[in-house]
């Protein structure tokens, strides 16, 4: 029996994360102080964990996973499956090109956000901190940092973009199931969120939105921390372990990818399993090729800018070296609101800027994207989300379009959360009653 699921054995989990910055083609621009105000760089500080704060700065290629936080991957799954999309293929009428997919829905949230969630809770507890606290867009984030908070016995405060905290009432629910805090962003919890609501009761928030007053809060609350769950170097690290796997999974498999694809809003799910990967490129072991799927509700890689920003709304963080439409600028809500960012991670930002890395945006109605969810759960059988479903539809479009040309391709997509929560979404595109 040929088999289309391909499994790393637990004791061959990666020991280390991998860290692409001493690879990368060019030195990566450091944070930025802005000429007026207090300074950022003090401020997260503050504000962060310090061993997270540590990893960012980090010049070393590979940084040691620590046993326990080992020990948490295994308990929510680890390592994840590599398949093969035979059922796909023979859909797609596939002869020349192959496909694969990651599958980082498999965790115990949902997502592959649990990767970083679970090591920023280990240090945060390490150092003493009572809560933690951060943004969320799609839920996904803020769902794995609810369970990890939980299994370190310590608190758990979300600020949760306003248009998707009123339809995802069900993912609201399983966040506070896990004991976490949860209010919409812009909140009445922060000086923030009371300035935008005081000029639009309705504000429907924005992932930027949200991070400001997730680091407002954490900075005057006594034991509180800020974690992030994307942008960050140190949060594309933690993700690593995706690719890291995913490696060696294609050498079990006996084969190897042309080009690797993952949705990108800041960059978390795609950094986790394209770095490792660019990082063979950059160092002439391996030809390959990447590319990121957006919404033109928030191209960053496709029409934003390589300047230095802010990362959020009330300009807290230090200025980032990033492909960016500018931190004020407003998004239309989609239903993959995970995606709806306003700058790209460093890290994957420098790629771009050497054409390592290409994106292609798709419309902001997301009709082609629900369709291709549609494709794959009905070959596959896995309901991704709608974020995820970006790659998918990335996938197909790239496999027919290498077929077409007759060109032998092997392709690998990053299913990055499943769409079990994202019912009501799947309901509303596709007109099912």
């Amino acid at each position: 029996m040929e088999k289309n699921q391909i499994n790393l054995p637990i004791d061959e989990l990666p020991t280390k994360w991998y860290n692409i910055i001493p690879d990368l083609p060019e030195p990566l621009p450091p944070p930025k102080e802005p000429e007026t105000g207090p300074s950022r760089m003090e401020f997260l500080g503050k504000t962060m964990v310090h061993e997270c704060l540590k990893q960012e700065m980090s010049n070393e290629r590979w940084i040691p996973i620590p046993e326990e936080i080992r020990e948490l991957y295994i308990q929510a799954g680890r390592p994840r499956p590599l398949y093969r999309a035979k059922r796909l293929e023979k859909y797609l009428r596939l002869k020349k090109v192959r496909l694969y997919y990651k599958r980082e829905d498999l965790s115990p949230t949902g997502s592959h956000k649990v990767n970083t969630a679970l090591a920023q809770a280990h240090y945060a507890a390490k150092e003493g901190k009572t809560t933690l606290v951060t943004e969320t867009g799609a839920g996904q984030w803020g769902s794995a940092l609810s369970y990890a908070a939980a299994l370190m016995g310590i608190k758990c405060v979300i600020f949760w973009v306003r248009s998707v905290y009123n339809w995802k009432t069900d993912r609201r629910t399983l966040m506070k199931l896990m004991g976490a805090e949860v209010y919409a962003s812009p909140s009445k919890e922060t000086n923030i969120g009371k300035t935008l609501l005081a000029k639009d009761l309705n504000h429907q928030g924005s992932l930027g939105i949200a991070i400001s007053e997730g680091l407002e809060y954490a900075e005057t609350r006594e034991g509180s921390v800020y974690c992030l769950g994307s942008v960050l170097n140190h949060v594309l690290i933690h993700q690593s372990i995706i690719g890291l796997e995913a490696i060696k999974q294609f050498e079990i498999a006996d084969d190897s990818p042309d080009l690797i694809i993952g949705c990108l809003g800041g960059g978390s799910n795609f950094g986790g399993i394209a770095l490792p990967f660019a990082g063979e490129v950059l160092q002439k072991k391996r030809q390959c090729e990447f590319l990121a799927a957006q919404s033109e509700a928030a191209p960053n890689l496709v029409k934003g800018e390589y300047r230095y920003d802010f990362g959020d709304v009330a300009e807290h963080t230090p200025l980032l070296k990033m492909y960016t439409l500018g931190h004020k600028t407003e998004m239309v809500p989609i239903k993959a609101d995970g995606l709806r960012y306003h700058a790209a991670a460093p890290l994957i930002s420098v790629l771009r800027h050497h054409n390592i890395v290409k994106a292609v945006a798709y419309p902001a109605d997301e009709k082609a994207i629900f369709e291709a969810a549609r494709i794959f759960l009905q070959t596959e059988g896995w309901l991704a989300a709608p974020e995820s479903s970006y790659a998918i539809r990335a996938g197909i479009d790239e496999a027919l379009k290498a077929e077409k040309a007759g060109e032998e391709k092997v392709i690998c997509m990053n299913i990055s959360g499943h769409g079990f929560l994202d019912l009501q979404a799947y309901k509303e595109k596709l007109s099912i009653g």
